[in-house]
């Protein structure tokens, strides 16, 4: 028992007065001084699983307005939650939503004053107002094995999402292949050359982008003995060990 608790404690947000919020210790990773307790693991897990229900799909479903680039009041979001479930939802305040957002390590989300949004990920069509800036040269995209010869030939478009997602390295796309596939086909995408020919790039979380569409022209099939690739597989390995 002792045990349990100790990995749900460690798994606690937590706020330091002079560092902010952090996660996963209950010692300032910058300090090392004990922050104040703001949410247990099992109320962020919640509270971010609905988030990503409102600001990437179904704002609708809670009765929820949305502006035109995907940001809902933080406040209006509490008055559903608790008039749903006032006794599961009694102790939401406005600082835990900048809890979540700041200790994710994806960046799937933003806070703005009273107002947060999803960074990525959406099926609603909204209008990116996302940093446009410094893109990386390459960028790339995991895919199913049986389609990369097909998406050489005629591109990537969105599927299921609003936007293509992109990442910003070998090691991330392969992460995120990973999820699908067991053994995802890389693709490369020449950025640098997109920009180029004008079309535009948003960079959304922390290793994620996003464009409308990647054209066959800009896209290279990535070698499974690419030696970055390599090394990605291998910590599947050691982790499934």
């Amino acid at each position: 028992m002792k045990e349990i608790k100790l990995e749900v404690f460690d798994n606690m947000i937590r706020e330091c007065s002079r560092h902010g919020y952090y996660s996963d210790d209950h010692l300032c990773p910058a300090c090392n001084e004990e922050g104040k307790f703001i949410l247990r693991s099992r109320e962020r897990d919640s509270l971010a699983r609905r988030l990503a229900l409102i600001l990437r799909h179904a704002p609708e479903k809670f009765d929820l307005e949305m502006d035109i680039n995907g940001w809902v009041d933080v406040k209006d979001i509490i008055s559903r939650f608790k008039k749903q479930n006032e006794r599961r939802y009694h102790w939401l305040r406005p600082h835990h939503f900048r809890a979540v957002s700041e200790t994710d390590g994806k960046g799937r989300y933003e806070v703005r004053g009273n107002m947060i949004r999803a960074t990525y990920g959406h099926t609603l069509e909204i209008e990116l107002d996302l940093p446009t800036d410094n893109i990386p040269p390459s960028l790339f995209y995991p895919c199913n094995p049986d389609e990369a010869e097909n998406l050489l030939e005629i591109g990537i478009t969105p599927s299921g999402r609003a936007h293509v997602h992109l990442s910003s390295s070998i090691r991330s796309a392969a992460e995120a292949g990973k999820v699908h596939y067991k053994l995802p086909t890389l693709l490369e995408i020449d950025t640098a050359r997109m920009e180029a020919d004008g079309e535009t790039i948003w960079h959304a979380g922390v290793t994620v982008y996003l464009v409308e569409s990647v054209d066959s022209k800009y896209i290279t099939k990535i070698s499974n003995d690419n030696p970055e690739y390599e090394v990605a597989r291998a910590r599947w390995v050691d982790e499934e060990e």
